[in-house]
């Protein structure tokens, strides 16, 4: 049976079961001094993608059959990976400046005439599939998977931030997983009252990152005061994030347990929309969120079935119906569709919660 393997566990245990390596998958392993035990495998047709092999190995494992993928060089991140990302991992070195960590190097590539070089866009291709592949296996409930999309300039401190959080809180309490853009702002409150729940730990939470209350100023600055909260953290919930390097100048917020970071923004969006099958719930934001708006309402709008169309609420009557008049172009939209009734504009956090996980 065709399976992936991405630790060295993983490879020891198919190793020592079946002693067989015929038709897997082996991803972005470290082999090195691992030559002799695969020589004793068979590897017909198996896939090593990515995995740091010594040279003569490589040559025996294709010579016996092996599809061998190397490493694609002078690129500043692991084109095969396995696994999402964690703040630590992308934060590591904040201590010398966000410059030096494998974030801030990353961002600072794609900004290079390099980063457009064919194989340097083969690079990222590959990283984003691997993302998808890893973001797929970790959510494996749509249907309870809620997506909160909002604005990154939304300051620490603000109402604002304190009801996304709180929103983030109780939508987790309800069993529901939280996935949002996985930058600042909104999304970062999201994710913090995903990860941490409601109550006093989170107002506490929210009192303290006040003091450091956006990123651009300093993003060392706001990436350490964030770090500093989840170190007080025992046991965070599940939440997603998913950022791009597209928008690199807005640095991925450290709540989300699971990140999934990408270089190509169009398929970063598609991807974080199609997830979201319980419903998004869309709080003030500007362009970036109202295109969300309408790319997800695209979705509803062409929708065959009824099951397939998913809730999509708004919070903030006056913003959704003044300052910005997205409200009465959904509505004409939603006219005589299947989506009609599975449009909401709603004010409090109680209203939301009801709609995208009442039924529990």
């Amino acid at each position: 049976m065709r399976s992936e393997i991405e630790t060295l566990a993983e490879l020891d245990a198919v190793s020592d079961e079946r002693g067989t390596l015929s038709g897997h998958l082996v991803q972005s392993l470290d082999l090195t001094g691992r030559g002799a035990q695969l020589s004793r495998l068979l590897v017909r047709n198996t896939v090593f993608l990515g995995c740091t092999i010594e040279g003569h190995v490589a040559e025996h494992l294709i010579r016996r059959g092996a599809v061998v993928f190397p490493r694609l060089p002078d690129v500043p991140f692991d084109a095969y990976r396995a696994a999402l990302y964690t703040p630590d991992e992308l934060y590591a070195g904040l201590e010398g400046g966000y410059p030096a960590t494998l974030d801030g190097r990353v961002y600072d590539w794609t900004r290079h005439d390099r980063s457009r070089l064919l194989d340097a866009t083969l690079a990222q291709a590959l990283h984003d599939h691997f993302i998808s592949d890893a973001l797929d296996e970790l959510v494996t409930e749509p249907a309870r998977t809620v997506g909160v999309m909002g604005g990154h300039a939304l300051q620490r401190g603000t109402a604002g931030y304190l009801l996304a959080a709180q929103l983030g809180a109780a939508l987790a309490d309800r069993g529901r997983m939280v996935l949002t853009g996985g930058g600042p702002g909104a999304m970062e409150a999201a994710n913090l009252g995903a990860a941490l729940g409601g109550g006093p730990a989170l107002d506490a939470a929210c009192a303290e990152l006040a003091r450091v209350p956006g990123f651009a100023d300093s993003v060392d600055a706001w990436a350490a005061a964030g770090l500093a909260v989840c170190d007080g953290v025992r046991q965070p919930r599940e939440t997603v994030g998913i950022p791009t390097w597209f928008y690199g100048h807005e640095p991925p917020n450290v709540f989300a347990t699971h990140i999934a970071k990408y270089f190509d923004n169009a398929i970063r969006e598609d991807i974080l929309l199609r997830l979201c099958g319980g419903g998004i719930l869309f709080v003030q934001g500007a362009a970036g969120t109202v295109q969300e708006i309408f790319q997800a309402v695209t979705r509803n709008y062409y929708a065959l079935a009824a099951e397939q169309v998913r809730p999509l609420v708004l919070l903030g009557s006056d913003y959704w119906t003044t300052t910005v008049p997205v409200w009465p172009l959904l509505r004409s939209l939603a006219e005589g569709r299947l989506m009609a009734d599975r449009l909401f504009l709603v004010d409090d956090v109680e209203a939301a919660v009801t709609v995208l996980a009442g039924g529990d």
